[in-house]
């Protein structure tokens, strides 16, 4: 039985690096995703598979835009001709804000696809495939409101309501295992964030919302495989494969936290054992790369050389930027802003697909080092501002990072007690943000450029004045 497993398509996601089509007045970067949606589909039908599944995150949000949700339809819907059934989970994006249903994807159930089956819940669903039947246990995104209410979770710690939320779910998991024919391969297909996966700006923006399962919840004997979805980055939990626990990871680059990950699918075969042993299914699993756009990152210190412009574009020439979405960054004394030519820079970049130009003043007086925090320094939130002001390259996921941190430590909406107040706004990135960073989609017409003002950074030091960055 070969089956398809891939996740987190995000399909109208990322629209912020790319640009207008002239010829069909779409986004660049929607027109992307739904490239690697059809290759992924492309292999599905040509291998063919027996079954596709899908991890969760159909889209950025629960309520997607028409032309959006026509486009995720009209790839997955090719499979229905084929008789290749498919399994849609719902994903933490694919859930109404207020934690209830997955509108997005529940309107296939509504229509009827041919094929189709809607993991909303936590239930075993057993499909039949050209290969023969297969067991499917959904877990779909489970955050507080699942399975707890209010009034249980009142007055306790996060980590008190954590450890009964895994309380409650392992004997609703427990419950699903009984019903399992030991006959059939059984995949457990959840979107989830596993203990021990290797995360990234996902992490924070889910901080509060969900919680982490331990690996020992999916490393079950009786799972021949299990199929994972919400973390982006590619990755294989289990090395002893017994059962594999896989991340696909997302089918495009979403921002600049995944510039260096590949993107692609999973291919998947459980086939009966040869030989005697303790299980009854073999699996194998493979990897597939797709060809998705470059990412890349130009970042250049200039603040002592005498001639930053000559360098910055030689630093740009040193890289191929063609159709790429690059972001370039920086850092310059104050002495030397008068010497750089943003029109210039903006000309270096016109063949990039689309590019920011962020650039970073640097005081003479800054520490050549991250400051030292003694054990004097008793709130989370100070340190971790602190940390975050002397890390420029984290400025991408800073305000994830404290909105998240903020969540953490002052509980949610079940009225987790905590006497955590938000953190100051002066100390928030988004507060001390003077200028912000400039973006542009090429072609660009530079007539009316000149210079712009580079982007400073403001920090407190330990006496409580400030110094730029």
């Amino acid at each position: 039985m070969k089956i398809l497993h891939l996740s987190d398509i995000h399909m109208g996601g990322g629209f912020a690096h790319g640009k207008i089509d002239p010829e069909t007045g779409l986004n660049t970067r929607f027109q992307d995703f739904v490239k690697s949606l059809t290759k992924a589909i492309d292999r599905a039908l040509s291998e063919p598979v027996d079954l596709v599944l899908f991890g969760g995150d159909a889209f950025p949000d629960a309520t997607p835009a028409p032309y959006i949700q026509q486009a995720f339809a009209a790839q997955f819907y090719r499979l229905v001709p084929a008789n290749i059934p498919l399994v849609l989970l719902v994903g933490n994006h694919d859930r109404h804000s207020q934690g209830q249903g997955g509108a997005s994807l529940s309107i296939y159930r509504s229509l009827g696809v041919p094929g189709t089956t809607v993991g909303d819940a936590i239930e075993t669903h057993t499909i039949n495939t050209r290969s023969g039947a297969i067991q499917i246990i959904t877990l779909p995104w489970i955050d507080r409101s699942t399975l707890l209410t209010r009034e249980i979770a009142e007055n306790l710690s996060i980590l008190e309501v954590n450890q009964l939320l895994l309380d409650r779910l392992q004997p609703r998991l427990e419950g699903e295992i009984r019903k399992l024919n030991p006959d059939l391969p059984t995949i457990v297909l959840a979107h989830l964030m596993a203990d021990n996966a290797t995360l990234g700006a996902e992490k924070f923006l889910a901080v509060g919302k969900g919680f982490t399962i331990p690996l020992s919840f999916l490393t079950r004997s009786c799972f021949d495989y299990v199929a994972l979805g919400h973390v982006h980055r590619h990755q294989n939990l289990n090395k002893t494969n017994d059962p594999a626990v896989v991340y696909p990871g997302s089918i495009e680059r979403v921002d600049f936290s995944e510039e260096k990950e590949d993107k692609g699918y999973v291919m998947v075969t459980i086939e009966p054992t040869q030989q005697p042993a303790s299980k009854s299914f073999e699996t194998t699993w493979e990897f597939c790369p797709l060809p998705v756009r470059t990412f890349r990152t130009i970042k250049i210190d200039v603040s002592k050389s005498e001639q930053p412009q000559l360098d910055i574009l030689a630093a740009i020439d040193k890289v191929e930027i063609a159709d790429v979405v690059v972001r370039l960054i920086y850092q310059l004394s104050p002495d030397r802003v008068e010497l750089i030519s943003t029109a210039t820079l903006h000309e270096a970049l016109s063949s990039a697909h689309h590019y920011t130009i962020q650039a970073e003043l640097i005081s003479q007086l800054s520490q050549p080092r991250l400051p030292e925090l003694g054990c004097s320094v008793g709130d989370p939130m100070v340190a971790l501002s602190t940390y975050l002001d002397n890390r420029p390259d984290l400025q991408d996921i800073a305000t994830a990072m404290i909105a998240a941190a903020n969540e953490l430590l002052s509980g949610d909406n079940l009225g987790v007690a905590s006497n955590r107040v938000l953190l100051d706004p002066e100390s928030s990135p988004d507060a001390i943000d003077i200028s912000p960073s400039v973006e542009h989609s090429s072609p660009l017409d530079h007539s009316d450029l000149d210079k712009s003002s580079p982007r400073q950074t403001k920090s407190k030091n330990a006496d409580g004045q400030l110094t730029l960055l």
